[in-house]
């Protein structure tokens, strides 16, 4: 065997090392060899092998070419090793980060769109998908090159290994489990494939679709869809992006979501495919944290937290909304309150600004709640474990990557220095503390005991000794920062031998008494001490002020979900919208959620009792037609037809706008696509229930519905000089789209086991009778077209909404069966509104269409029932035909007329209150119930106005404390909120992160 001289940095000092070994690998050398890995023995450290593992004293950590080979409870040190001594040390497994871009290339875009022209298909050449943001042949271990000064960087914060993959896309193709070690010797590369990522986020693709949350919903899914046709049926194509992707289900998948409805998002897709999402949350869920840890997903949980709010100047706090405050507050309590609630969880650098800011980041989630050894278990264990490379790293076994930590104290405490990061057996000096303690007073605790040490400056050495005559004398050796010491205490049998590490102007490590028992012993200085024995006693105090968590997390979120609850509705005047018509002085009893009796002196039974006297209870107000409540964009406009795209996956349960016009009385909501392409997207139909989640606000077993559109919009009239490529661009060709795609559903539908293809079950779904559609329209020739066509395919069209020409046409409308849901009194907005009248509602009533007035806006949907008013003045209609415009009409356009629309024993308990006639301008909603709750109350509200003025100037001055206190701070800056409507299209190059932004593709304000 032949003698080989390593140089070694120990946490001590240079070492010079001679081994015996042989190493054989497969890279050549320059000059004379010297063997890469090395026989060590560390001894006289305190050895946690895992998290969650008792610490063992007095052990020996063998290592052997790079890997564990015992941990040797005896402390012995073979003959050929070279023992390393880190006396008064922890060694432990080094952090792993599950979620990085190390080593990766940032993505770039293929191609790029000429003159902004639309760009319908990929740029990429080559049998790959047809969408560049499927991603799933990017293969992170084909790109990976080391980057030594950024795996510098991460081994100081304590990181051995990282995950790392390209960010960029819907499916982001595979990580590389990699080491940050350096040199070609090592295994750089662990495993080449860690795991599948995914997002929501298109990433920098140059093609149009997707430009919505719905579209990118779509996309993900219909890829899992064709990927099961393609790994089952024979291939008609040759489609690599599929055939990589099928590859990458095998492992672990992990999704990356912005915010806690995202994740709720994303696992309802899991659920959908039978997929196990591994979650990288972003920081939010402790808004929804019972509703995500009941799915049991893991989540990888991110160490940003808000900076806070530079408030000095009155007019910009006003820019900070309580959301942004609270969040503020809360945010640094996120990972313990994950980890408290059971959740399997990792912890990550992602998304800090700095890498350096992760320790500083790490030790404030700490003292807000998290406690070490979770915080220790999510960089070490459970990473490992997810990635299912807990086999070689995160714990110190026989056989492990010797990949672990050397410090001062035990992992994470407080004030805890990395000296050493060895990383296959290789150690990387991390941090070598001042060598000396500088002259003065200092307490030396060691155990129990404590003895009063003085320091003086001989020549630069330390010369230490105990104050006070008769003291033992201290014979001690200092190597560099290393330090040992040993002295007899009075009435001793033996010598109290210590040794340990000099930092920071403190000393500390661990040692043996004359009895042969192991202490831990530390040197700091009297003032410090003496500061100690002061604070001694615990602070009761707990501070005054802590943000809530409401549902949702606003000003108007409830601090509980609320139940459902028995009441009595006494001498009200009721508006049954049936046969009974209004009925005075009337009681409505509500039980489980149903209305469960209508009278008069009816029986209280326990109930919750409401005076009705000279009020007026109505069906709670149903809109045909909205766009409030919707999550990063109303239109997936890039294709003539989406029909494949569902609103019922964006649902937006934190939209001020649903606690306002619940306000308004509004209960039911059709939630719409909107009218950019002749096909658009599928409708969701929800109840305003506040609080609760966007799942949870779908209205049960409602039916399916879909947004087409006529007209200027869908040809694209006023998108500008660029916008020509997508057909259709005439009236005659919006026909010609409709006979098309039904001509194609139909042949969809004949096929025997066709490729499953979701735009077309939407459609089929259509001619089937099985989806009903609700078509934006203006002009009566249009009109009168997509009836034609419908007919000719067996169907007919359910509503017509704007409808202003409605009043032309409405006996063929009546004769088709085709409903109005029209606006009370808009016109001339835009040319093809010009023949638009306010006797629209009422005329087509008359000719027997059914007729609702929509909002389409989310001001108007305020105070519907005062544009249901209007139609009383306008068209002399009768003032219980209006009101039923904004309640049983739209109801039964929706197919929900058996639940809700009316006042009947055993429908829904969808009830509003109100203080006048509600087609009053001065009607206001005292109660606004939904299944027998009140989710709006007059009185409540008015407590919380108050209670969230007192909650911001709380924040507020907590924030101008923590800014006093040197805190960083950022400028005040609005939180982005947008209300759409059918014309507003958003320009999305990257969802969920900023980048965003909104445009209408019409010269003048339009629908």
């Amino acid at each position: 065997m032949q003698k080989l001289i390593l140089k070694v940095v120990a946490a001590t000092c240079s070492l010079v090392i001679t081994v015996t070994a042989f190493s054989q690998v497969t890279f050549p050398y320059n000059g004379v060899y010297e063997a890469p890995f090395g026989h060590y023995a560390l001894t006289g450290a305190v050895i946690i092998p895992a998290a969650g593992e008792a610490p063992i004293e007095g052990a020996t950590l063998i290592i052997r070419e790079g890997r564990v080979e015992a941990i040797d409870l005896s402390g012995r040190v073979p003959a050929d090793a070279q023992e390393v001594d880190v006396s008064g040390h922890y060694i432990y497994p080094s952090f792993i980060d599950i979620y990085s871009d190390y080593g990766i290339p940032e993505a770039e875009a293929v191609g790029s769109r000429p003159r902004r022209q639309p760009q319908m298909v990929s740029n990429r050449e080559g049998a790959y998908a047809w969408n560049e943001a499927i991603k799933s042949d990017m293969a992170a271990h084909e790109h990976f090159t080391p980057d030594e000064a950024m795996a510098k960087r991460l081994r100081k914060l304590g990181f051995g290994t990282v995950s790392s993959h390209q960010q960029d896309g819907i499916s982001r193709g595979s990580s590389t489990v990699v080491s940050l070690g350096s040199g070609p010797e090592q295994r750089l590369m662990m495993e080449e494939r860690g795991a599948h990522h995914l997002s929501f986020r298109k990433g920098v693709s140059t093609q149009n679709y997707p430009n919505s949350l719905t579209g990118t919903i779509a996309l993900l899914r219909q890829t899992y869809l064709d990927g099961q046709w393609y790994s089952t049926s024979p291939q008609e194509e040759i489609n690599l992006s599929l055939a990589a992707w099928n590859e990458l289900q095998d492992l672990p998948q992990i999704f990356e979501v912005p915010n806690w409805q995202d994740a709720l998002r994303a696992l309802r897709i899991a659920r959908e495919f039978d997929q196990t999402y591994i979650l990288h949350t972003a920081g939010d869920e402790y808004q929804r944290l019972d509703e995500l840890a009941a799915t049991g997903a893991a989540m990888i949980v991110p160490l940003r937290f808000p900076k806070t709010y530079d408030l000095a100047d009155p007019f910009a706090a006003r820019q900070v909304n309580l959301n942004q405050l609270r969040h503020w507050e809360t945010a640094p309590t996120n990972p313990g309150r994950v980890a408290d609630a059971g959740v399997t969880m990792a912890l990550t650098t992602h998304r800090l600004q700095r890498p350096e800011d992760f320790g500083k980041a790490l030790h404030e989630a700490i003292e807000h709640g998290l406690d070490r050894e979770s915080a220790y278990r999510a960089l070490t264990l459970t990473p490992a474990e997810l990635l299912g490379i807990d086999d070689q790293v995160g714990s110190l076994r026989p056989g492990f990557f010797a990949n672990f930590l050397v410090s001062d104290k035990a992992p994470l405490e407080e004030g805890n220095t990395i000296v050493q990061n060895w990383i296959q057996g290789e150690p990387y000096t991390i941090q070598t503390p001042p060598e000396n303690l500088t002259a003065g007073s200092y307490e030396l605790q060691v155990g129990d005991e404590t003895y009063t040490l003085v320091v003086e400056d001989n020549d630069g050495k330390m010369k230490l000794s105990f104050e006070g005559e008769d003291q033992p004398k201290i014979i001690h050796e200092s190597n560099g920062n290393y330090l040992t010491m040993r002295f007899q205490p009075k009435d001793a049998a033996g010598f109290i031998r210590l040794s340990g590490y000099l930092q920071n102007g403190r000393a500390q490590g661990r040692g043996e008494s004359p009895a042969g028992d192991w202490v831990s012993w530390q040197i700091i200085p009297q003032a410090e001490a003496d500061s100690t024995d002061e604070s001694d006693e615990e602070d009761d105090s707990t501070p005054s002020y802590r943000a809530n968590i409401t549902f949702p997390n606003n000003g108007y979120g409830w601090p509980q979900l609320p139940t459902v609850e028995r009441t009595l509705i006494r001498n009200a005047t009721v508006w049954t919208n049936e046969e009974e018509g209004v009925l005075e002085n009337t009681d409505l009893l509500l039980e489980d959620g149903k209305i469960a009796q209508i009278g008069q002196n009816l029986p209280r039974r326990g109930a919750r009792v409401i005076d009705g006297e000279g009020y007026h209870l109505t069906a709670g107000i149903i809109d045909e037609h909205s766009h409030i409540a919707i999550s990063r964009g109303v239109n997936e406009s890039t294709q003539a037809s989406t029909a494949e795209v569902r609103m019922g996956d964006v649902v937006d349960a934190t939209d001020i706008d649903i606690y306002r016009q619940l306000a308004g009385g509004v209960t039911t909501s059709q939630l719409l696509h909107g009218s950019a392409n002749p096909i658009g997207g599928q409708s969701a139909i929800i109840k305003l229930r506040w609080g609760q989640t966007p799942e949870g606000m779908l209205f049960e077993e409602a039916p399916g519905f879909i947004k087409f559109a006529l007209g200027e919009n869908v040809k694209q009239s006023n998108w500008g000089d660029a916008n020509t490529i997508r057909y259709p661009q005439t009236r005659m060709g919006v026909e010609q789209v409709f006979i098309n795609y039904f001509q194609r559903a139909v042949e969809y539908g004949q096929t025997e086991n066709p490729r499953r293809d979701l735009e077309l079950d939407a459609l089929l779904e259509i001619v089937n009778g099985e989806r009903f559609i609700s078509c934006h329209s203006y002009q009566q020739g249009e009109i009168t077209m997509l009836m034609r066509v419908a007919e000719d395919f067996g169907f007919r069209v359910n509503t017509f909404t704007h409808i202003l020409e409605g009043y032309k046409v409405a006996d063929k409308m009546a004769e088709h069966g085709a409903a109005g849901s029209t606006f009370s009194d808009w016109w001339a907005y835009k040319f093809e509104v010009i023949e638009a009248i306010p006797h629209n509602a009422d005329i087509m009533t008359d000719q027997g269409v059914l007729v609702a007035i929509n909002s389409d806006d989310a001001e108007m949907g305020r105070r519907l029932n005062q544009e249901a008013g209007k139609s009383v003045l306008y068209g002399n209609m009768s003032e219980e035909e209006a009101l039923k415009m904004v309640t049983l009409n739209p109801a039964r356009m929706l197919h929900i007329d058996d639940r809700v629309g009316s006042i009947k024993v055993g429908k829904d308990a969808d009830l509003v209150l109100w203080t006048d006639n509600p087609l009053s301008i001065y009607a206001r909603p005292l109660y606004t119930f939904i299944d027998g709750i009140d989710y709006f109350n007059h009185e409540r509200d008015a407590e919380m106005r108050a209670a969230i003025e007192q909650e911001r100037n709380a924040l507020v001055q907590r924030s101008l404390d923590a800014k006093e206190a040197g805190a960083e701070t950022q400028a005040p800056q609005q939180e982005e909120r947008r209300r759409y409507h059918c014309d507003t299209i958003e320009g999305v190059a990257d969802h969920g992160h900023g980048h965003s932004h909104i445009f209408k593709y019409f010269r003048r304000s339009g629908k």
